[in-house]
């Protein structure tokens, strides 16, 4: 999931080499937090959110089959 998530983001930014998700897990559920270079962090979220629950869209569509817990993305400051 996290390569989907990097595919994703990293051509959406300045500087994709700052792009970093890391995963929380505990029994009920996964939240993956992205953080991205402050700069790049509008981008990400998009106007009103747009890009950002695009981004969410996506992910929890392909989390989905997968496995029986609940996937959040965070976009963390």
């Amino acid at each position: 999931m996290q390569l989907l998530i990097e595919t994703i983001v990293k051509p959406l930014v300045d500087f994709p080499e700052e792009v970093r998700i890391e995963t929380d897990e505990n029994s009920s559920r996964i939240v993956y937090k992205l953080s991205v270079h402050p700069q790049d962090r509008g981008k990400v979220i998009g106007k009103q959110g747009r890009v950002a629950k695009a981004i969410r869209t996506i992910v929890y569509s392909a989390a989905g089959g997968h496995h029986k817990k609940k996937t959040y993305v965070d976009i963390l400051d």
